[in-house]
């Protein structure tokens, strides 16, 4: 293994694999922390945790409990992915993290940089944009577990590192990998390093101007420049394999309140039959993992939809009624407790919607690895559960993704 990747959630790390794979390396992700070695064909392999949201500490002893696996692979290089919006609070973790990675790895200077142009996230004079809008006005705002009320990342990130915050502004990164390194070296204290991207020619400088850095952090964008370093040293093979797909009723499960989500939802829910889950019938156990289950079944050949994907004002007032820690735990759990129920009822094609949701569901079904095939939409692959039932999965962050998102998603995953 060259190149080793710690997720701060499923579908992100799914996404950053879906960029990896596209950049000629043969990636594995992994749910959870692995137990045993590596397949030797594995060139980039994504530890994917469930870590977003969770105490700094406990995201840190995790994280580091990755990087001891994936440096016992014979990583060269390690990559910190979180999300494209920065998904954090003051108290986060991102900060925590890339400080406990970079002390264990002896690194100093560690990039920053969460830009992904694809999907509208963009970095410019040390702000993150989502498309036109400053974060914290696009909606992200509103998030029920990760608020982002502050578009400044330097400001965000100072209150959870310990090292200091330094920015490289697009000026420099426009001219270039050669000037973003010599940036670089002018940081001479130990710092996160917020470095502009306002194009995907400003991911692929920046990834060359980290070829030596022992660790990276940030969006999979910032990894689209990351496989041409190591195939510019032969490490990396030209064979990457072929996709097959699955026959087979395909069922979508999502969890995700973002407005991608919910206009996919709207779009999808035209032609195909739907079953909404909401936060009371959770709570009071009106609803439960075997009636939702038992109604997808029913109508698998129609390929049909469970969501719990209410606008943010209904979800917060659910919130307030009940906590946000007992709705988000009792609605994942009922999640994964149904994607078993349909895997055990013959579903072959699954497809999720928002990080939480994905996480829960993968983990519950006991995955420990994907092989990723090819993209859907930008940064969300099509991925196959590795093991003796056959499964293929679509693992959607909720922001991602065009508005027929789903239909794209059942077609690539039914590709044989």
């Amino acid at each position: 293994m060259i190149l080793g990747c710690i997720g701060d959630d499923f579908t992100g790390s799914s996404d950053l694999a879906s960029t990896l794979a596209k950049g000629g390396m043969r990636v594995t992700q992994y749910s959870g922390i692995p137990t045993g070695l590596a397949h030797e064909s594995v060139e980039a392999g994504v530890v994917s945790l469930k870590s977003r949201t969770i105490a700094p500490e406990d995201a840190v002893r995790q994280s580091l409990k990755a990087l001891d696996w994936l440096l016992e692979q014979g990583c060269h290089q390690i990559f910190f992915k979180y999300c494209s919006t920065f998904d954090s609070t003051k108290d986060g973790n991102i900060g925590p993290v890339a400080d406990a990675l970079a002390d264990r790895l002896g690194e100093n200077r560690v990039v920053v940089c969460p830009a992904f142009p694809a999907t509208g996230r963009s970095v410019y004079q040390g702000h993150l944009f989502v498309n036109d809008a400053l974060l914290n006005e696009s909606g992200m705002q509103n998030h029920p577990l990760t608020p982002m009320i502050d578009a400044d990342l330097r400001r965000w990130l100072a209150p959870q590192s310990k090292r200091n915050i330094a920015h490289v502004p697009a000026s420099v990164v426009m001219s270039g990998a050669d000037a973003i390194g010599k940036a670089f070296d002018g940081v001479t204290e130990p710092s996160l390093i917020v470095v502009d991207a306002i194009s995907d020619n400003d991911l692929f400088e920046i990834g060359t101007a980290a070829s030596g850095h022992r660790l990276v952090t940030g969006g999979s964008g910032i990894a689209l420049g990351l496989p041409a370093n190591f195939r510019k040293t032969g490490m990396i093979s030209e064979n990457t394999g072929k996709w097959q797909g699955e026959n087979g009723a395909g069922v979508i499960l999502s969890g995700s309140c973002s407005i991608a989500t919910r206009g996919q939802i709207a779009l999808y829910a035209k032609s195909h039959p739907t079953f909404e889950i909401t936060a009371d019938d959770v709570v009071s156990g009106a609803t439960n993992a075997d009636v939702i289950a038992n109604w997808l079944l029913s109508k698998k050949d129609s390929q049909p939809l469970a969501y719990s994907s209410a606008d943010p004002e209904v979800v917060k007032e659910a919130q307030d009624r009940h906590g946000r820690e007992t709705i988000a735990g009792l609605i994942e759990e009922q999640f994964a407790d149904v994607a078993r129920k349909l895997v055990a009822g013959g579903i072959t094609k699954l497809i999720t919607a928002g990080g939480e949701t994905s996480g829960a569901i993968v983990e519950g079904l006991g995955i420990t690895a994907l092989e990723i095939g090819p993209e859907i939409d930008p940064g969300v692959p099509a991925v196959r559960a590795t093991g003796d039932v056959p499964l293929v999965l679509a693992l959607k962050s909720g922001n991602f993704g065009a508005n027929d998102f789903f239909e794209k998603a059942l077609k690539v995953l039914g590709d044989a």
